[in-house]
């Protein structure tokens, strides 16, 4: 099949989040499989021109009231040379900082018009290109005027009759909602603000109306896909999504398993595998020495790393006389490690907490190399999220060897297994509704494990190790809802 991505994000050329590695590992090992597929995204300034190739003549792309026009620049997918990456090149819309905002500017004014800019452009250069995918997969609220596009304005020429969309919600927090001023920015008729299900509340909603529009609309996990089509979940949009539930599907993320592989992981202090673990124990020194901790291979270290945002249930852990960080430290023989940056009020209290707890450290910002020691070198890895539409680091520590503490929901309920301590089976330990007192109770029955169930937690590693989180088996889930967009979109 050829399969266009269209995207906001991807890697290594431009991350927020989660998003832009879903999107290269997606495009590049669908590649892997036979298929033809090229990602379309901006050009954002710090991706540099030089390091491009240019392709010759401009780009009209038809948006707003009238028509902009736009370089376009490619290269190849960095490990997938058979993947093609076109960056759309218009430096009033995109020679800023920042993706979406900045953080004196969180979300862009003209984000409307950027991002209707980005989908017009992505059907502009098919056709420069003279090349006309089967599947547009169009990813988040950002790429949600593709769907769009496709459905009311595409079809209607003979090239794109038998091409389906696709579209991936990756976070239904996000939804780009603006004005209904702005919809003439979309360079799409007034009819379609009802028509095409953009309208909610009097404004627009980008990410309602790519559900509308899509032939088939994916998550990354099927507990989320099922979450999301709740009142708790669905952010306002469940009803939307329980009339569409014909066609919602939920699949796991994969994981590079190339760049997160104890056995070959280079950021590491010693390699490991499931049939020789005697890395880890040496990664766990250097992880305590590295945080300044007592040098100690008999007390459990869990680890953190996360945004520091509502979402990820940080309060539950570190807010003032109210998360559980404390007590845990100063009840339970453990010492903790984290990696995080966000909030300013969550920052100020773990700089403070550090001040008063002698077992506990953490890096404000970010590191690849302490992110990984922090994986490879713990006992455990928290995660208490309210919401997690798929998650990647309880992934990475399972293959670890380091046992993920969770909340049951979303990707987490799907790729963790919980505890139980008559058998011993289980991958990790698991806990239902988001407070300070339950994260610190499943806490202490992951330490209470460590001390006094050695063998079950033994067995529960090597079972997390040899756990399948490979892209290729997402992909072969991703041809099925390409088959059945095909079959519903277009009649094939």
């Amino acid at each position: 099949m050829k399969i266009l991505m269209v995207s906001a994000e991807a890697v290594p050329f431009a991350k927020t989040g989660g998003l832009a590695d879903a999107v290269s590992a997606l495009a590049g090992n669908l590649s892997k499989l036979g298929h033809e597929v090229k990602i379309v995204l901006p050009r954002y300034y710090k991706i540099d021109r030089s390091k491009l190739s240019q392709l010759e003549g401009p780009l009209g792309v038809p948006v707003g009231l009238g028509q902009e026009w736009a370089g376009v620049y490619t290269a190849k997918l960095p490990g997938y040379n058979k993947v093609d990456v076109y960056f759309l090149d218009h430096e009033l819309l995109f020679g800023r900082d920042g993706v979406y905002g900045t953080k004196a500017e969180p979300d862009f004014f003209d984000n409307p018009y950027r991002f209707s800019f980005l989908a017009h452009g992505a059907f502009q250069l098919c056709n420069k290109l003279h090349w006309i995918p089967d599947i547009v997969h169009a990813h988040d609220w950002s790429a949600g005027l593709a769907p769009v596009l496709l459905k009311h304005v595409c079809r209607s020429q003979e090239a794109y009759r038998n091409t389906a969309s696709v579209f991936t919600i990756h976070n239904m927090g996000y939804q780009g909602v603006y004005g209904k001023d702005k919809f003439s920015d979309l360079g799409i008729d007034w009819g379609l603000y009802y028509g095409a299900g953009f309208e909610r509340n009097g404004a627009i909603n980008f990410l309602q109306a790519g559900i509308s529009c899509a032939d088939m609309v994916t998550t990354v996990s099927p507990t989320y896909a099922k979450e999301i089509q709740t009142a708790e979940g669905g952010f306002g949009l469940d009803g939307l999504l329980r009339v569409r539930s014909d066609v919602v599907r939920g699949i796991v993320n994969g994981v590079d398993v190339d760049t997160w592989n104890p056995s070959k992981d280079k950021l590491l202090p010693a390699t490991y595998s499931v049939k020789d673990m005697s890395g880890k124990a040496k990664c766990k020194e250097a992880l305590q020495k590295e945080f300044g901790l007592p040098v100690r291979p008999d007390v459990p270290v869990v680890g953190l790393v996360s945004r520091l945002v509502s979402q990820k249930g940080v309060a539950e852990i570190f807010a003032p006389s109210y998360g559980s960080l404390y007590r845990m430290c100063t009840t339970m023989d453990m010492q903790f490690v984290m990696i995080g940056t966000g909030e300013k009020w969550c920052e100020d209290e773990i700089n403070a907490l550090q001040q008063k707890l002698p077992n506990f450290r953490a890096l404000i910002g970010y590191s690849e190399q302490k992110s990984h020691l922090i994986e490879a070198g713990s006992d455990f890895f928290l995660m208490p999220s309210q919401y997690e539409p798929c998650g990647l680091n309880q992934m990475y520590s399972l293959l670890y060897g380091t046992l993920p503490i969770v909340r049951r929901t979303g990707g987490l309920a799907d790729t963790v297994q919980n505890y139980n301590e008559l058998t011993g089976e289980g991958t990790g330990f698991m806990f239902d509704q988001l407070t300070p007192q339950a994260v610190f109770d499943t806490v202490g029955w992951a330490i209470y494990a460590y001390y006094n169930k050695k063998a079950h937690i033994k067995a529960m590693q090597k079972r997390g190790m040899q756990q399948d989180f490979t892209w290729e088996n997402s992909c072969r889930q991703y041809e099925e809802v390409y088959k059945e967009a095909l079959a519903r979109g277009c009649g094939k």
